[in-house]
């Protein structure tokens, strides 16, 4: 008796920044979470903040699949929101990033990291996620996701970056701004003491 295996596998595609037109006076976003917390409640607000049309799209984990790449529209930003008090949740993130096209590194992506201030975090997951955005040369937000002014204040932060990527900011372009809101690390981490 012969078996014959037949293997199905899901085509994942790379996302990329440039391989659909922009739309009149709208952004799109991808919020990248894997544990599905913040989510919901951002897009929210970011939908009804908004002085100019914002589509939301959602995601858990990056690559996206093939099937309705026709029909997705050009994503503008992709945020990757962090839980510091989570391993997954960074683990999620790095490697979902091999699966962007290197132009979303020009100013069209960000990072958003939840839980800094607590206590039981360890300071090298917060390091971690410091490296991580300086090295992509990427803009680090801080959001206090307990409050609705937190909500608020990351909601407005975003919606800056957000302009800037789609293009909708006159004279300027997301690679300019990503200079202004880039993180870069200060000088004395990962500098040998002499003590």
């Amino acid at each position: 008796m012969k078996l014959h295996y037949v293997v199905f596998s899901i085509v994942m595609s790379l996302l990329k920044p440039f391989s659909k037109l922009p739309g009149l006076n709208t952004a799109n976003i991808l919020l990248v979470e894997s544990e599905e917390q913040l989510q919901q409640p951002l897009a929210d607000v970011l939908v009804e903040e908004a002085t100019f049309t914002v589509n939301v799209r959602l995601a858990k984990t990056l690559p996206l699949p093939v099937e309705n790449e026709e029909s997705r529209p050009r994503i503008d930003l992709v945020v990757f929101i962090i839980h510091l008090s989570s391993e997954l949740s960074l683990q999620s993130a790095e490697a979902s990033l091999k699966h962007l096209d290197s132009g979303y590194f020009l100013g069209k992506v960000c990072f958003m990291v939840t839980n800094a201030r607590d206590a039981s975090v360890p300071p090298e997951r917060l390091d971690a996620v410091r490296k991580l955005a300086a090295s992509l040369q990427s803009p680090l937000l801080f959001a206090e996701d307990q409050t609705p002014n937190g909500l608020t204040t990351a909601t407005e932060r975003l919606l800056t970056i957000l302009k800037g990527a789609a293009g909708l900011v006159p004279m300027a372009t997301a690679l300019y701004l990503s200079n202004l809101t880039r993180y870069t690390l200060p000088f004395d981490i990962d500098q040998p003491t002499f003590d």
